[in-house]
């Protein structure tokens, strides 16, 4: 009975010992914002369910320290198998082998380019994907429903013309002729950088860039009307003031603002002020009807620290991060867009009251391949300042500002 029992005892110690072996424990980091790391939790819930073998422990640094972190890690084997990354930094972690391409066995590049927005064909260098995106932003117009009302206006513009003509029925001056209400933000600073390349440039007919992102292509007939336009909007019809509040959204948000353009990602922040009463529509179109977007995202990828059974887990969980399921949850918890058109162009979230203007923006969305996006923004918010207060003819301020950029463009690309 002894030596039955030692070797029943042995046979079990064995068997653990191979459940042991073929568990797997791997690392996701990504930066702390509420939402994101509820939804993340979510997500790391239903995955492990449905892989019992697997175990995903998540790590999140504040947002100021996160890329720090993350290229001190890796190098020195430690840190996350899998790691969320701003797109636009994409070229920085591939050069500084911190990730590696996804296998195309499972990630066929084919595959991708049909099933989601294409935007996210800027994660594909030649034939291999490096990221893949669980949900992506968009613009739309921001609207205060509150002073639509007391002004008597019944809708949001439809087109560019409709913007100035709504936004000068929103404009309120005191006795001195001081604005005291913007009818429409304006702000380089926030994301009007972005309307400007990537929106008004193509509505007034025109490519912000050429050679993928790498040469500036705004001074041009096309870019001198989507300056004019945009300066025109205090300049000529006086609807905004540069500064207004210091940030374009902190006016909207104290409801001295008519009209406000931002990201999808805003939403969850305005849903928090109490008494504010706003609703949300797609970008003006052109005259013609054509309406552009901007769209930015955040992806996940797999890290050079991931080998052998820790890759193959990081595989699978970069599986159901970017699939159908995940996308929803993270519409839902987090507010972001689903990165395909399968979950974003349901009729349910298509036509949702708020997610629906930024979903439908997606179809005719860009994404600016960006070598430095500070240093980008600062280009043009230096252009809006040479003209506005310097008085700096607007032809030589954009022609100034083409030149910086394409300063900032060469040098990246030169190494």
């Amino acid at each position: 009975m002894n030596a039955l029992k030692t070797y029943l005892l042995s046979g079990a110690v064995s068997l653990a010992a191979i459940g042991s072996a073929q568990a797997v424990e791997i690392e996701y980091w990504q930066y702390f914002f509420d939402a994101r790391v509820t939804a993340m939790e979510q997500l790391i819930e239903n995955f492990e369910a449905a892989n019992p073998d697997i175990t995903v422990n998540m790590t999140h640094f504040p947002y100021a320290d996160y890329r720090t972190k993350v290229a001190a890690a890796i190098p020195a084997g430690e840190g996350p198998d899998v790691v969320q990354l701003f797109y636009g930094w994409l070229n920085d972690y591939v050069e500084a082998e911190l990730i590696q391409p996804l296998p195309a066995d499972t990630f066929d590049p084919a595959r991708i380019d049909a099933e989601f927005f294409p935007m996210v064909q800027a994660m594909k260098d030649g034939d291999q994907y490096w990221a893949l995106p669980t949900a992506v932003r968009s613009l739309a117009l921001f609207y205060n429903e509150r002073l639509f009302e007391e002004a008597g206006i019944e809708s949001p513009p439809e087109t560019l013309d409709e913007l100035v003509e709504i936004a000068g029925q929103l404009t309120k001056r005191d006795g001195a002729g001081n604005i005291t209400q913007v009818g429409i933000t304006t702000g380089m600073n926030a994301q009007d950088h972005h309307w400007f390349r990537e929106v008004l440039v193509r509505q007034m007919g025109g490519d912000p860039y050429e050679n993928n992102y790498q040469t500036v292509n705004y001074n041009t007939d096309a870019g001198q009307a989507a300056a004019a336009f945009y300066t025109g909007l205090e300049a000529e019809h006086g609807v905004t003031a540069a500064g207004f509040m210091d940030e374009p959204q902190a006016a909207f948000k104290a409801g001295m603002a008519g009209m406000h353009i931002d990201g999808s990602f805003r939403i969850g922040a305005l849903d928090k002020v109490r008494g504010l009463r706003w609703g949300v529509t797609e970008l003006p179109a052109n005259a013609e009807g054509m309406r552009s977007n901007y769209s930015s995202y955040w992806v996940n990828a797999i890290t050079t620290k991931a080998e052998d059974e820790r890759y193959d887990a990081s595989v699978k969980f970069m599986e159901y991060v970017t699939s159908d399921e995940a996308m929803q949850i993270w519409l839902d918890v987090v507010g972001e867009l689903p990165a395909k058109p399968s979950v974003g162009m349901t009729d349910a979230n298509a036509n949702h009251e708020v997610y629906g203007p930024f979903i439908r923006g997606l179809a005719y969305a860009n994404t600016t391949i960006f070598a430095n996006e500070s240093a980008q923004r600062q280009v043009l918010m230096d252009m809006v300042q040479r003209v506005s207060i310097e008085d700096l003819p607007l032809t030589e301020a954009l022609a100034t500002a083409a030149e910086e950029e394409q300063v900032i463009l060469d040098e990246y690309y030169a190494d």
